[in-house]
Formats: structure tokens, C-alpha cells, sequence
């Protein structure tokens, strides 16, 4: 199968720079191998899928934790396209990042 586009939202990219190193290596990396596929896990690949939460509805996004890091990245699928957008990557100490998702979709 043949890897999905990753795109970042500009807002994404700000939240990739403000990381340290070692976290963007690890985020990056996380990304490139979920991009291998980025479907739901209930479909064969590797996104696990969010649903509606206090911090709003996230249904049709997916999330990678990086539980040892202690981040989370959030993404969406473009199934008519191969892209894979990533949404959101931060810290997953609370529910910030999916509040962030949540104003980024509208």
C-alpha cells in the first residue's frame, strides 16, 4: 500500500515547531509510520477513531498517543483523496488538544 499524503494544517505546523527536538523526531516519525495506514484500526490500520466528547464532537477524526512522550496527535482522513491532514499535536496531559481539534474544525 502506498503511503498517504501528509498534510499539516498551519496552525499544526506551529504546534510541530513549538515541540522539542526529541518530540518532533518522535511525533514525526509517528506520523510517517501511521501515513502507511492511516485508517481507522477497525479497518486494518493504525488510527484510533474519536467521537463525541465534553470538549465537543470529533467524530471523523482519528488520534495517535505517544503515551511515553506524552502527546497526541489528532488527524483526519481524506478518503476521496490519499491525503491524511494532521490536525492537532500537543501535550496530552488534559483535554486541550481536543478542544483545539474542536475550534479547528469549524
Amino acid at each position: 500500500m502506498k503511503p498517504w499524503d501528509i498534510k499539516y494544517l498551519p496552525e499544526a505546523v506551529k504546534d510541530l515547531q513549538a515541540l522539542d527536538g526529541s518530540q518532533k523526531v518522535l511525533v514525526q516519525k509517528a506520523i510517517k509510520k501511521v501515513s502507511q495506514d492511516p485508517r481507522p484500526q477497525s479497518e486494518g490500520g493504525y488510527g484510533k477513531p474519536l467521537g463525541s466528547r465534553s470538549s465537543g464532537n470529533l467524530t471523523g477524526l482519528l488520534k495517535i498517543k505517544l503515551r511515553s512522550a506524552g502527546l497526541r496527535v489528532l488527524y483526519k482522513l481524506m478518503r476521496t483523496e490519499t491525503q491524511m491532514p494532521v490536525v492537532v499535536v500537543g501535550v496530552r496531559e488534559d483535554e486541550e488538544v481536543y478542544e483545539i481539534a474542536q475550534d479547528r474544525r469549524r
